[in-house]
């Protein structure tokens, strides 16, 4: 059977914080936008309402053309690292404002960094991505045991080690 959508759309659990998600990332990635936002409706029994009538049910947001929502789902569930948004940097200074914006100076290891909601990000260089499929198994090796040592990439250091330099 084939797809009649327009493609895949993420959706995002939040605990209450839904909107204030959407405006933070659209605060970091350009040519981002909210699209759509969908609030709880009067309840004609509030002792069944999940949340406050007009509050925020789910927005709907696009970074750099990916489409997300937001649902405000409730505490059931939480962020954890086997899901990740890679961000492709094309150099140190890009890799240096997302991680930033996304780490607000929280520590993270290999590229990867949790922001405020628990949501990890790989903060990834297309150099690295270059280093490690170059087809030099050697080369890529030393590249590859560098990145470890890393919190935020530094394409300097993976150069060199790529390349043999010593430090």
């Amino acid at each position: 059977m084939a797809s009649t959508g327009s493609g895949f759309v993420t959706c995002l659990w939040f605990d209450g914080r839904a909107e204030e998600a959407a405006n933070y990332y659209l605060s970091i990635f350009p040519n981002s936008l909210i699209t759509n936002t969908m609030r709880y409706p009067p309840s004609s029994n509030p002792s069944t309402s999940t949340s406050e009538p007009g509050a925020v049910m789910s927005i709907e947001f696009s970074l750099n053309g990916h489409k997300f929502v937001g649902l405000n789902g409730g505490p059931h569930f939480q962020f954890s690292e086997a899901i990740s948004f890679m961000v492709d940097c094309k150099d140190q200074e890009e890799v240096d404002w997302y991680w930033e914006k996304l780490g607000e100076g929280r520590e993270g290891r290999c590229g990867w960094i949790k922001d405020r909601f628990g949501v990890s990000w790989q903060v990834i260089p297309k150099q690295l991505k270059q280093f490690l499929s170059s087809g030099d198994g050697e080369k890529s090796k030393k590249c590859m045991e560098k990145m470890r040592t890393m919190g935020k990439m530094d394409i300097e250091g993976l150069r060199k080690a790529f390349e043999g330099v010593e430090e």
